[in-house]
């Protein structure tokens, strides 16, 4: 009899316990941090709109200041990352530098300076019976955010939920655990500084999977998951989660060129939504020119994407352009985030929209055209988070539509979609004022 099943029902091996070690550890740091939050959510809930200015502010002064030691944490990640050989546009989004760090700083400030998105009052009536109503904005607890690579997300993250008086429990990358650390270090000083807990803005302090699934399993002690990451991560997240989720799926992106399109439009968006940073969410997948276009202009578009150094993998006829790679079914349909674009043509906007509808994921589309008509029917018949004409598609972010900055961009349709702001990140409730008022 082999031993696998003379030890079936018998003691678990030292791996098995050691796993059972390892989740329960999880379990018990989660439990404390949640905990914890939900302590500080309650007095999030109730503090004034100077306090959190005064520690989004700190926290900007904190990043200016510790400058130099946050680039020698992120330099650390930049070594773990090139040794786990991450691709060019993974490290991209990794790496911090002092522009970006004074871009994060600017947008501490600038979410310090907007309205409180707490305790709006979003609408009032009376009724016959007497009563009046208010519906008022309130935070939604606490958040858990879960993302990958990035560590900016650390400061936006944090930066949203204490607007929105919301407490927070970040797990960032394994790949950028000494950066978001550091970064997370500054939203602390900004919170002591303020005089806000400081367990308002909590950082999962360990590589250990484990915690993401502690994290999704979490509830009663988190309102809402949010994940900020790849097709895995987002699946993972969706199928174990039983804590409420933001969805934020693949950026699937599409940039249809219409045949009414301006030709020098066309190159500079195209080319821009493609190359200007191919790792972010909103870089285009890919590329739907009309037959018409194709007719006036060539393979211009093709062109220039070569000559900028992306892989072009056409379909059809494109594919005959010198340069290009043919594509293969599975090229449509594809988050990329590298220097990867699959082209195919389309016979007008109808077949754009189908196109679309069939590979696309929800995040963010555009239409490139001088035609009012085929933008009104591109934008109506499409339900895309984001829809944009003449416009490239790396604006898709909640920092350049003024929100200061963003969690991530939502593509469910419930609550919050679009980027993800502060104000997103809060629910309503309802205050009922009566005079001795009774319901017959």
């Amino acid at each position: 009899m082999g031993a696998n099943s003379i030890r079936s029902g018998a003691e678990p091996s030292q791996k098995e316990s050691a796993m059972d070690g390892a989740n329960d550890q999880a379990e018990t740091l989660i439990a404390r941090m949640g905990e914890a939050a939900r302590v500080a959510a309650a007095e999030l809930a109730f503090a004034e709109e100077g306090q959190k200015r005064t520690a989004l502010d700190g926290a900007a002064d904190a990043v200016a200041a510790r400058e130099a030691e946050i680039l020698e944490a992120n330099a650390s990640d930049l070594d773990y990352a090139q040794a786990k050989g991450l691709s060019e546009a993974m490290i991209d989004r990794l790496t911090l530098t002092p522009d970006r760090l004074h871009a994060i700083a600017d947008s501490l400030r600038a979410i310090a300076a907007q309205p409180d998105p707490v305790g709006r009052v979003l609408a009032e009536w009376d009724r016959p019976t007497g009563l009046h109503i208010q519906r008022v904005s309130t935070p939604l607890g606490v958040l858990g955010v879960i993302y990958e690579s990035r560590p900016n997300v650390t400061a936006d993250a944090g930066a949203l939920a204490l607007k929105s008086g919301n407490a927070v429990i970040l797990r960032g990358g394994s790949d950028s655990i000494h950066s978001s650390s550091a970064l997370h270090g500054c939203m602390v000083a900004g919170l002591r500084a303020a005089g806000l807990p400081e367990t308002a803005i909590q950082i999962v302090p360990t590589r250990d999977r484990d915690a993401v699934s502690a994290m999704l399993r979490a509830q009663g002690l988190i309102d809402v998951i949010i994940p900020r990451g790849g097709k895995g991560l987002v699946g993972l997240v969706q199928r174990e989660a039983r804590v409420p989720v933001f969805a934020h799926l693949e950026g699937i992106v599409h940039i249809y060129a219409d045949g009414a399109a301006d030709l020098e439009k066309a190159r500079r968006v195209v080319l821009n939504a493609k190359t200007r940073r191919t790792g972010v969410c909103g870089a285009a997948e890919c590329l739907l020119i009309d037959r018409d276009f194709h007719d006036k202009h060539g393979d211009v578009l093709i062109r220039d994407l070569l000559e900028a150094g992306v892989e072009v993998r056409a379909e059809g006829a494109l594919a005959q352009h010198s340069g290009t790679v043919e594509a293969t079914p599975e090229d449509f349909g594809r988050e990329f985030l590298d220097s990867i674009i699959a082209v195919r043509l389309v016979d007008g906007v109808d077949e754009a929209v189908a196109h679309i509808r069939a590979h696309g994921s929800g995040h963010t589309d555009a239409i490139l055209t001088e035609d009012d008509a085929a933008a009104a029917r591109f934008f109506a018949r499409l339900d895309s988070a984001i829809l944009m004409r003449n416009a490239s598609t790396q604006f898709a972010d909640g920092g350049e539509f003024g929100m200061g900055a963003e969690i991530g961009i939502a593509t469910g349709k419930m609550h919050a979609r679009g980027p993800v702001g502060a104000e997103q990140l809060t629910s309503f409730k309802y205050l009922v004022t009566g005079d001795g008022t009774t319901r017959s």
